[in-house]
Order: structure tokens, then C-alpha cells, then sequence
């Protein structure tokens, strides 16, 4: 599956990297992935659930937050209250270069930032909670001996996951705003909740406290002997795969883009081709009545290169064409042409350089088709295979006087 390196900036104008894990096919949707306290985006179970969401049609974007993993920034500058601000910074990001997040997805603490950040994002349809806390104040006995210290010293260095950490007081003052369960309560969003019974991190009674805070619809899900890392790789593959089945159920009722695709694919007649936007750049979705393909343009010019921009479709169409005509000719003949391999280029020239050109001062547009014919064949066979091929259909179409007509349609 495609991954496109994501760079924006958060609220302070520093830079934070993430991945953007892109479907194969058809995007249904996208998302956005808070990871816990102190992880990356590189943290295993954020890229398994990411890898198996985009598997599902579930483009998924998942960050590093201030001054974590290759995201610039001191961490010691930052707080809870910064990393709900970087997640309003990553969904913006998605919706200028693809489509506003629909779903939003936390893990550990980065569940309780979700749940703060949802209700300023009216384009979340469902929250989706992992292993979370019901509020960020409940990570304040990670720091009992930490905040005492704060008393007469400016920072101090706390030991968390292994890892050491620079810390101000700020960060600790910071948590007690977020020891209110009332906007869980004021969600107005679907909400999961995964959580595992034998989390010794974060108790499960937290998950309680999520779920007799929120309204309905609420849905909970037990990850019978997970931990809380989801260190075994089939309890995040699981979690992926409940929460694509479960998100759909919104995603299809409340994305008008969705039932657009899907009145789209169920409406195209034989010979009708539908172009459709997959994100706000380049990235674009082809539908035939039986058939789907992605076009897009490369990174360097702008696209995310998921697909064959439109001049390799071009000549995709001419060369295939070329194929099929020569082989049918092959068959029918009963000419010995074991394999047919056709090479295509686009080029623009002057009209001058070429010798069967009008000569005109302008550039013209050349298409140049180099065919391998591999088999027992003659001079002669070859001479009347090269006639054959210039008689394909869609190069009588590319040779004959082409008129568009183009019309605006409701």
C-alpha cells in the first residue's frame, strides 16, 4: 500500500512529521491517529491498525506531536492542551491536501486527546478509544515525586517507558484542566472503546468512565488478554478489524462522498467512464461499469503518485489496444507470435523536426510505439503485423480529427 510522508505545521509554526498510509484502491475514508504518551507514529501497534485500517479502504494519518519522534519543538514547551492543538493542525492538514478525517482514533492517552479534540471537529463521525484514560489528569500519579520537586525547581527529568523525559510544571498544571468527563458527554459522536481487562496501565474502570459518560451511540469492546501496548500483533489486527466493520455503519449513513461513490459505481452504464476526486489534489477515482483504477500525478509535481497520471492512461489505452489488435490478427492468421510487448513514450517536438509534419512554427504532440514480437516469423510477417497495428482502433481515434463537447451538469 502507498505511504506518503505528511509535513505541517502545529499552532506555534514548528514543523510535525507523520505517514499517511493510502489504500490500494478506492479511499472510503480518512483518519486521524492520536499514538499514547511519549510513542511515535513508529510505535508497532499505530502502524499494524494503520496498515490494516488502509488494507480496508481507511486512509489513516498518524503523527509524531511536538518535540516526539522526528517532529520539531521541545517537549518540555508542551501539554495536553498543545497535543489536542497538533491534532486540530493534522486533521486541517488533511483537509486542505485530501478530505476532512472522519474518523478519529487514540491510543492510551492519545484516546483522551481525541476526545477533547472531536467536538471542534465537525467533520468526525466516530471516535474510536484505546486503552484510554476518561481524562488526561489521570496520568498525574506518573509524576507523584516529579511535582514536589516542581516546588523549587523550574524542570526536572522523569523517567517514563523506559525513556528519559524533561518536564515543567506547566505540563502537570495543565492536566487539571482536563479532569472533567463532561465533554465526553457532549460528544455528539459515535464512540468505541477498546480496552483490555488486564491493562495494568490504565484500569479498566477508566473505560467505564468513558462509556457511562458518553451518550448513545456508544459501543464497548473487551481485548480479552491483550496489554496495553498491544504488543501481540493479532490484538491490533483485530482491533482493525472491528473498527473498520464498525465505522461503517456511519461512515456510509453520514458521508455524502461515500453515497456519491456508491450511487456512482451502481449508476455507470456499458461504454460511460466516471471520473471522481479521491482527495483535494490530484488523486482520482475511475469507474466503469465493472471496473475501478486510480489516476494521479508523482510527488514531484504535486500528487501523491497512487496512480498513472493522464498521459500513462494515454498511452496505456494506445498500447493495449496495439496488443489486443495484433494478437486477434495473430490468432486469426494463425501466425506463430508467442509474446507481444509494446513500449510507449509522449514527447512534444517542433513541427519542423518531424519529416511527416505539416510544417508549421508550432510543437506538436509525439507518441512513439516500439513493438516486440516474439516467435517463428518472417520479414514479411513482421512487415504486415506493423500495418496491422497501425490500424488498432484507439490509433485511428488518436490520427482522426477529435471534437470534445463539454457540458456543465447538476
Amino acid at each position: 500500500m502507498p505511504r506518503i510522508e505528511a509535513v505541517f505545521e502545529n499552532s506555534q509554526g514548528e514543523s510535525l512529521t507523520g505517514l499517511l498510509e493510502m489504500p490500494s484502491g478506492a479511499i472510503k475514508s480518512y483518519a486521524l491517529f492520536a499514538h499514547c504518551f511519549t510513542c511515535s507514529k513508529d510505535n508497532p501497534a499505530a502502524a499494524r491498525i494503520a496498515f490494516a485500517l488502509a488494507d480496508r479502504g481507511i486512509a489513516v494519518l498518524r503523527f509524531d506531536f511536538t518535540g516526539l519522534g522526528t517532529s520539531k519543538g521541545d517537549f518540555s514547551d508542551t501539554n495536553f492542551s498543545s497535543n489536542v492543538q497538533d491534532l486540530l493542525a493534522a486533521a486541517q492538514y488533511l483537509e486542505q491536501h485530501y478530505a476532512a478525517p472522519a474518523l478519529l482514533i487514540g491510543h492510551s492517552l492519545g484516546g483522551s486527546a481525541v476526545l477533547a479534540a472531536a467536538q471542534d471537529l465537525s467533520s468526525v463521525k466516530a471516535v474510536i478509544t484505546i486503552g484510554a484514560p476518561a481524562t488526561a489528569s489521570h496520568v498525574k500519579h506518573l509524576f507523584a515525586d516529579s511535582y514536589r520537586k516542581l516546588q523549587d525547581q523550574q524542570s526536572v527529568q522523569v523517567e517514563l517507558g523506559g525513556r528519559s523525559f524533561n518536564i515543567r510544571r506547566q505540563f502537570i498544571d495543565d492536566l487539571e484542566k482536563y479532569n472533567s468527563v463532561a465533554h465526553i458527554g457532549a460528544l455528539r459522536k459515535a464512540l468505541l472503546i477498546f480496552h483490555a481487562p488486564l491493562d495494568d496501565t490504565v484500569s479498566i474502570d477508566e473505560a467505564a468512565r468513558i462509556f457511562t459518560a458518553a451518550k448513545h451511540p456508544k459501543s464497548f469492546v473487551s481485548l480479552d488478554h491483550a496489554d496495553h501496548m498491544l504488543s501481540n500483533p493479532q490484538d491490533s489486527q483485530y482491533v482493525a478489524e472491528v473498527l473498520s466493520a464498525w465505522a461503517s455503519r456511519y461512515l456510509k449513513t453520514n458521508q455524502t462522498s461515500a453515497e456519491q461513490g456508491e450511487v456512482a459505481r451502481q449508476a455507470v452504464e456499458q461504454g460511460v467512464v466516471i471520473v471522481r476526486e479521491c482527495d483535494k489534489k490530484f488523486t482520482r477515482e475511475i469507474l466503469t461499469q465493472h471496473h475501478r483504477l486510480i489516476s494521479d500525478e508523482p510527488i514531484v509535481l504535486g500528487g501523491s503518485d497512487l496512480g498513472l497520471n493522464p498521459y500513462e492512461l494515454l498511452l496505456a489505452a494506445l498500447g493495449s489496444c496495439t496488443s489486443m489488435t495484433l494478437r486477434m490478427y495473430a490468432n486469426h492468421k494463425q501466425i506463430d507470435v508467442q509474446d507481444i510487448q509494446v513500449e510507449l513514450q509522449h514527447s512534444r517536438i517542433h513541427a519542423e523536426d518531424c519529416a511527416d509534419c505539416e510544417k508549421q512554427q508550432t510543437q506538436i504532440d509525439l507518441l512513439t510505439r516500439n513493438i516486440r514480437l516474439t516467435g517463428n516469423l518472417s520479414d514479411q510477417q513482421r512487415t504486415r503485423l506493423l500495418e496491422i497495428a497501425n490500424k488498432c482502433p484507439v490509433h485511428k481515434t488518436l490520427q482522426n480529427k477529435i471534437q470534445i463537447n463539454t457540458n456543465l451538469t447538476d
